[in-house]
């Protein structure tokens, strides 16, 4: 039996090797002398952990287990106070490589990676939180520091070690001497690792076979800021100084970019009949979010039995008017498990379909687009119209609702088709993505008419147009430390407009936070500045002095109840940091107003509730600081 101590080793030495080709080199030979040793069981579940997963990615099972309860049990079995424990923390950023720090020493390696798996999949069942707890604290007690540190990064489902399943992929097709591209292929399909492995070693990866209800890797877009950036992109050339008649011409789709959710639709599994399961781009499964979608193709699949995997976005609905609300109706509804009749009411859902990866027996991702679009259109045209549901699960008909229906109870379709239209040349582009904007959408997406799917691939096949608003210049008013590479680094940054008090006294006003745009060195030196000028430490999180100016891009603007402005920026990012500038000379309250009004996606009658996963939360204790003068 092959002990977890020799897969914590090799996380070891790959965490310190920063060649790829060693790292590859030393998994493959890990994972060829564990399939002599213990068996090709033993050698899926090293990949399959190496990778940071407790379980195959086609396995719905949790392990459950979050921050506080591992650290609870790393205190219970370490017996470290909570002040020794959150300075390791500090140091290291990642509750692994902290316990270890405080680890009691003496303890033989005897933990295999078979007990692991069982403990595991007890911990998937554990009906609470005290069975689970202390199945966490028997594997740790048999753990030395360096299987703690290891298992605590499997069981948080990040291993940290410079390793992505694409490398431990190649590594398996070396040590099996198996083709890459049938490992690759069998791991879609399958999406479990493990058995993958032992395919490989027992010749059989010809077998594997689509299986539904777990995730593929959704196809990503490359941004684009001009329509003839698109074109130069399709084509390879850039538009000449010539007449419009002498220009490159493209072969594309052109559809609405929606401001949604991006998700995945399968169902139609006759194995599984009724099934319906909805996944996002993180792959996480989201289907008790949106329990209308599951009534209505549960509906329209009634006495049909043909598996299908549509690629599409959930928007926020208006039906009276046709159109998609934006994104922070739709927040409201992300992560809850329970969906009431008001909720479904308040923010009434569709799904717009824009792609088909499974039909029957077929995997389309291999065809080209306008193949599969005719595939789609074929589909919706047989599904859509018996894909409805009502605004209410139980015909409520009570009032008070945002959304106004004459009918609650009426069956309201939710299965959609994503309008396209074929492009050829930067003019189109440029007129479709104003009407799109006209339309409160994002901008547009171009997919190449040719294009296969390549799931998890940003390439130049697909491209998405989306201008910036504006950007703002702010100041930063608290910081907070990072997490991994950037444990011990004030790397989320707190930032502020200007606004005038109730007493008309101008004050700082909370409007976001952002931790992309800057470089590692712009890091480095802002941390040392803001130690230097903090105000108040709360250990996590420091108000400092507000001096140091940034510029900032962002999506849109949205209401906010989460800061003192008001308003929250979607996906903000720092362009640059502008000690160029006073801070008597950032922007004010009125300018964020104004691009707020100007946005023709703004949803004025809702708060921005939902972004938590966008935009992480700031301390809500934490006052605007005052304005002051700045410093010469």
């Amino acid at each position: 039996m092959a002990l977890f101590a020799q897969l914590a080793t090799l996380a070891e030495t790959l965490a310190a090797e920063p060649g790829r080709l060693k790292k590859r080199a030393a998994i493959a030979e890990a994972v060829r002398a564990t399939q002599a040793a213990s068996g090709s069981d033993d050698a899926g579940l090293l990949c399959l952990y190496l990778a940071g997963q407790p379980f195959a990615e086609a396995d719905p099972r949790k392990l459950s287990a979050g921050g506080a309860l591992l650290s609870r049990a790393v205190k219970a079995v370490s017996s470290a106070t909570d002040t020794e424990l959150t300075a390791a923390y500090r140091r290291h950023g990642d509750m692994g490589a902290a316990a270890s720090d405080v680890w009691p020493d003496g303890i033989a390696e005897t933990l295999t990676l078979a007990e692991v798996e069982e403990a595991f999949a007890a911990m998937a069942i554990a009906r609470t939180t005290a069975s689970r707890a202390a199945l966490v604290e028997g594997l740790l007690r048999r753990a030395t520091a360096l299987e703690a540190k290891y298992l605590l990064k499997l069981m948080l489902g990040d291993m940290r070690i410079g390793v992505k399943q694409s490398l431990i992929e190649e590594a398996i097709a070396v040590a099996a001497e198996a083709e890459l591209t049938a490992i690759r292929h069998a791991v879609m399909l399958e999406a479990d690792l493990a058995r993958v492995v032992r395919m490989a070693f027992a010749s059989t990866l010809a077998q594997a076979h689509m299986r539904l209800f777990h995730p593929l890797g959704f196809m990503l877009a490359s941004p684009v800021e001009i329509p003839e950036e698109a074109v130069e992109r399709f084509t390879g050339k850039p538009l000449p100084d010539a007449e419009a008649s002498d220009a490159p011409r493209i072969h594309a789709f052109l559809e609405d970019k929606f401001d949604g959710m991006r998700a995945q639709l399968h169902c139609g599994d006759p194995t599984q009949p009724g099934r319906v399961a909805l996944y996002s781009r993180t792959r996480e499964e989201i289907t008790e979010s949106f329990p209308e979608l599951v009534e209505a193709l549960q509906q329209a699949l009634r006495g049909r039995k043909q598996p299908l995997i549509l690629d599409g976005e959930i928007l926020a609905w208006d039906f009276a008017a046709e159109k998609a609300l934006p994104f922070a109706r739709l927040g409201q509804r992300i992560g809850r498990k329970r969906i009431d009749s008001a909720m479904r009411r308040q923010v009434p859902v569709v799904f717009m379909a824009f792609d088909i990866l499974f039909q029957g027996e077929d995997l389309l991702l291999a065809l080209p687009l306008h193949e599969r679009r005719a595939r789609l259109e074929q589909v919706i045209a047989q599904l859509g119209p018996k894909a409805v549901a009502p605004l209410d699960a139980d015909h409520d008909t009570a009032q008070g609702s945002l959304f106004v229906s004459a009918n609650p109870a009426a069956p309201l379709q939710r299965l959609r088709l994503s309008p396209t239209q074929r492009v050829e040349s930067a003019e189109q582009i440029d007129r479709a993505y104003a009407e799109a904007r006209a339309r409160a959408n994002e901008g547009v997406m171009l997919k190449a008419a040719k294009s296969a799917y390549q799931p998890g691939r940003r390439g130049l096949a697909w491209v998405k147009l989306k201008r910036e608003l504006a950007t703002l210049d702010v100041v930063i008013t608290g910081a907070e430390y990072g997490h991994g590479r950037r444990a011990g680094l004030l790397s989320d940054y707190t930032f502020a407009v200007r606004g005038i008090s109730a007493t008309g006294e101008p004050e700082l006003l909370n409007v976001g936070k952002a931790y992309s745009g800057v470089t590692d060195a712009e890091i480095a030196e802002l941390t040392a500045w803001l130690k230097a000028h903090t105000l108040v430490d709360r250990g996590h999180f420091r108000t400092v002095e507000p001096l140091r100016v940034l510029e900032v891009a962002f999506n849109n603007i949205m209401r906010s109840d989460r800061h003192s402005s008001g308003f929250a920026l979607r996906f903000p990012r720092i362009l640059r940091i502008r000690d160029d500038k006073p801070v008597e000379e950032i922007d004010t309250l009125e300018r964020v107003e104004a691009i707020y009004e100007s946005q023709p996606d703004k949803d004025s009658t809702e708060l921005e509730s939902a972004s938590r996963s966008e935009e992480p939360s700031i301390n809500p204790d934490d006052p605007s600081p005052k304005l002051r003068k700045s410093k010469a």
